[in-house]
């Protein structure tokens, strides 16, 4: 067993189970903001997810290449990667309309749970440390600062080439496999976020396979990158992802001004640019209700959600020993 898997108590998890977390993967990538990679680890799977991707390229060469394919697949942990990337496109493809509807009518409370997530995966990342020192502040705070600073770049506007498929998808795997980067909230910055979708829409092949090429390039890339970075320098990297988490809440606060607007792939304005406010503040420039109790309660319940997953797998790994 690995020291990584060995932090998530190995390869234990039920298939079923990892559809589901998959499901709440794809659920999160598909809302600017919120980050697939947050989900894998407050749910437990995200070194082994890691270690499996890791492990592909060489699996590559030392196995498929030579026709062992099911060595392989035991390499890559095939079941797993099977049942969690069913899990993510089935939430795309079933849960991007109900998710869009409710960030649309019920924006508060959708942002407020989503805001919760995000405060109880800080405190779940955080106790993952192993040994806390002041030194650990100069990476949070370079993670607050980076995620900060990405919520407030404008979009811009590219020529949705080839290359910029294949570098959109590069660049969105990347993202979305670090806890607090939104993947798809990058796509909307580089100007890439409305062509994926009218691709996907259209069933544009050719330009879906070179940006899945670009995303499998990325994700080789990204995920061989961050394990041997938990390998030699654990509680730095725990403490920048943490510091990415604390930034990216700049962009869920339920209580947003906006600045500027976008055209969506449907033709529609839709905020851009948008400045955290007070909910009194939001009140008198809305002239509606800023919905503070029910807020709080759905910030608690994303808490509620965290606590009870890490709860669970203590007992699961209680159980275990």
């Amino acid at each position: 067993m690995s020291e990584l898997q060995g932090n998530e108590g190995n390869r234990t998890q039920h298939p079923a189970g990892v559809f589901l977390r998959g499901m709440a993967m794809g659920a999160a990538d598909i809302v600017p903001g919120v980050s697939g990679g947050t989900i894998a680890f407050i749910t437990g799977i995200y070194f082994r997810l890691l270690e499996a991707i890791s492990a592909a390229p060489m699996a590559f060469f030392r196995q498929l290449i030579r026709g062992d394919v099911l060595g392989f697949w035991r390499a890559i942990d095939g079941f797993f990667l099977v049942s969690l990337l069913a899990g993510i496109l089935t939430s795309i493809a079933s849960l991007a309309s109900l998710i869009t509807w409710l960030l649309d009518q019920h924006p508060i409370l959708i942002w407020s749970f989503f805001f919760g997530l995000i405060v109880a995966s800080v405190w779940h990342v955080g106790q993952q440390v192993k040994r806390y020192s002041p030194a650990l502040l100069i990476p949070l705070i370079a993670g607050v600062a980076f995620a900060g600073w990405v919520t407030t770049l404008p979009a811009s506007e590219v020529d949705p080439s080839a290359l910029a498929f294949l570098g959109a998808g590069a660049l969105a795997i990347c993202a979305m496999i670090l806890p607090g980067i939104s993947g798809s909230f990058l796509l909307l910055i580089i100007g890439m976020y409305a062509p994926v979708l009218s691709a996907i829409k259209n069933a544009a092949l050719s330009d879906l396979g070179i940006f899945m090429a670009g995303c499998v390039i990325g994700l080789l890339s990204v995920a061989r990158l961050i394990t041997l970075a938990f390998k030699y320098a654990h509680d730095t990297v725990l403490a920048l992802l943490t510091g990415f988490m604390i930034g990216a809440l700049v962009k869920v606060w339920p209580w947003q001004e906006t600045l500027s607007w976008r055209t969506n792939s449907s033709g529609e304005q839709v905020p851009l640019t948008q400045l955290p406010i007070s909910p009194e503040t939001w009140a008198n420039l809305n002239g509606q209700e800023p919905l503070v109790g029910l807020a709080g309660l759905m910030a608690c319940v994303g808490l509620a959600i965290v606590v009870g997953l890490e709860m669970l797998g203590r007992q699961r790994s209680a159980a275990r020993d």
